[in-house]
């Protein structure tokens, strides 16, 4: 896997000259019979320095079995005892297929005072070796890796004399008697020194889980997040890059909502005593039923510091972002989702719901089905307390997908035509509208509008009323005067075949329907990019203002259901 480590040296570099210190792992692989002595053909024709452009050459590989061979501790720390000039800038070099990533770091040794002659400087520098494969981005997070281990470094050194004391202790284990058993003297450092096993305990965090939570010389908190590493446990093997987790944050709106991926009591570690009090308070007031606006309320921090500690939780893969969890809210299951007789979630489930079967609770959501739907009328409260409560422990592995709901605009029955430069200033109504207007559809004679109890109020005008008194179901013809009508004001930039297309449905005779579905149109709202929960945050309507709007016209507006692309990222069915 390229995201893990093969190795993590230690080099210095000081007046006294550069050594190799520390590496890890640092097993000797057996020497064996190179690929051109094993076996060799006594009958085999010599190659001659023509022949050798004729032949391919062969790549060498400096990785057997997942550890680093091929490199004598002499040759690398000659080529990573840099110079002053490349110090505490980033230092990457490819060999084979290897690359060596590392951050140089010149400290003031605290024992000696700076001089003209540099004796008081030293180098150390710590090189992650990781596979040539390995992308930009997780090479730019063991880089920063580095960095940050050097300045961990430079302060203890400055604080206490931390360095000079474990290079030392390092440097006579290598001097007494194991000079040809690098082995044996990594070992006895491994055995003696506090710096050799900050660094063991950080190759293993990183090829265990990505999480690296040292304390170096048992005093300065060291933590570290491989994001491509820490996502994968439900990922199948994909690798999530920081600019996917980036790009799904900027997305974050104050309608999402936060699921911790732990209980709370398991957080202890993240929520150590340097963390930002702050992000207490935030998981005091935690609940997946909030969102992220009524979240800041309850904990009395800004919107923006929120949606900042939702993304370090979400970074370190501690939480995931979803919706609100309420009786709206439709779930299917997840395309990927592990479920099998034999899947170790089934007891994971049965421990945490005694009795219930994780099998028999996700079949029911086969179909895409919402709570409300689950929720019967007769349920005890505990009944339904315990059915949400499965919800977020299916959400939380990875085993149900949310869908909402999103509006395509198809007004004729090719689609959408490809005119879609809808004007914003409208100057004067064209006389291909007023035709459409006065021949194609007879205007109501009455504005009807819905109150918010559902009762219907019908005002009239006084040229609606002198036209009723005289004449009836005679359709209203454009005049001069009536250039402006709303018909013709709010479809004026529509195409004629859309406008012809709309001006059948009903609902066009109600000015505020009208006047709203064209204002959702111009947005854009309905082309498939925008769900219902993201229209209604963005323009302030109710979701039963919305819901009768796409009924009324349903005609021209085709309704369906997928995941949400902004938070899809974290689910397995991508």
């Amino acid at each position: 896997m390229e995201v893990n480590p093969i190795s993590v040296i230690l080099v210095k570099s000081d007046s006294k000259g550069d050594r190799l210190l520390f590496r890890y792992p640092f097993e000797v692989q057996e020497k064996k019979v190179t690929s051109n002595m094993r076996g060799k053909n006594p009958y085999a024709i010599k190659t001659t320095g023509d022949l050798l452009f004729q032949n391919p050459i062969s790549v060498s590989s400096n990785i057997r079995k997942g550890v680093l061979t091929g490199f004598s501790d002499e040759v690398l720390s000659t080529l990573f005892a840099v110079k002053t000039e490349l110090c505490d800038k980033k230092f990457e070099l490819k060999i084979n297929d290897v690359r060596f990533v590392s951050h140089p770091t010149l400290l003031q040794l605290r024992n000696k005072q700076p001089d003209n002659d540099d004796s008081g400087l030293m180098l150390v520098n710590i090189v992650f070796a990781l596979s040539a494969l390995a992308s930009h981005s997780v090479v730019k997070c063991y880089h920063d890796l580095s960095q940050r281990m050097g300045i961990v470094l430079r302060h203890e050194e400055r604080r206490c004399g931390f360095v000079s004391e474990q290079t030392q202790v390092m440097m006579t284990a290598h001097d007494e008697g194991y000079t040809n058993n690098h082995s044996a003297a990594f070992q006895v450092i491994l055995e003696k020194c506090i710096l050799a096993n900050n660094i063991k305990k950080m190759y293993d965090d990183l090829c265990a889980t990505g999480i690296v939570s040292i304390r170096i010389n048992k005093w300065i908190p060291l933590s570290f997040c491989l994001p491509q590493k820490v996502h994968q446990w439900h990922m199948r093997g994909r690798i999530v890059e920081p600019e996917d987790i980036e790009r799904c944050l900027q997305a974050l709106r104050p309608y999402h909502s936060l699921l911790l991926l732990y209980p709370i009591q398991h957080l202890t570690d993240f929520t150590s005593l340097d963390s930002s009090p702050s992000l207490l308070r935030l998981l005091m007031q935690y609940s997946p039923l909030k969102n992220l606006q009524t979240l800041a309320a309850d904990s009395d921090l800004t919107l923006s510091h929120v949606f900042e500690l939702t993304a370090h939780l979400v970074y370190w893969a501690k939480a995931t972002i979803i919706f609100p969890i309420c009786s709206k809210n439709k779930y299917v299951i997840s395309p990927n989702a592990p479920i099998h007789m034999n899947s170790p979630l089934m007891e994971k489930f049965n421990e945490v719901f005694p009795g219930c079967n994780l099998i028999k609770s996700i079949a029911e959501f086969s179909l895409p089905s919402s709570l409300g739907q689950k929720v019967n009328p007769l349920f005890h409260s505990a009944q339904q307390s315990q059915l949400v409560q499965k919800i977020i422990w299916m959400l939380q592995h990875h085993l149900l997908v949310q869908l909402h709901t999103y509006v395509q605009y198809m007004p004729t029955e090719n689609g959408l035509l490809q005119q879609k430069n809808y004007k914003k200033d409208i100057k004067s109504p064209s006389p291909r509208a007023s035709s459409v207007l006065s021949t194609s559809f007879p205007l109501n004679e009455f504005s009807r509008t819905e109150s918010e109890s559902g009762a219907s109020t019908i005002s009239e005008t006084p040229e609606m009323f002198m036209r009723n008194c005289n004449l009836e179901n005679i359709s209203f013809i454009s005049t001069d005067e009536d250039k402006h009508d709303y018909q013709e004001e709010l479809l004026l930039d529509f195409p004629d075949d859309e406008r012809s297309s709309i001006f059948k449905v009903q609902a066009t005779n109600h000015p505020e329907d009208l006047k709203l579905f064209a204002k959702l149109c111009r947005k854009q709202y309905f082309q498939g990019n925008h769900h219902i929960e993201e229209i209604m945050y963005l323009e302030n309507l109710r979701r039963s203002q919305l819901l009768q709007l796409l009924d009324k016209f349903r005609e021209v507006l085709i309704t369906y259901e997928s995941e949400d692309p902004a938070i899809a990222m974290f689910s397995c069915s991508t």
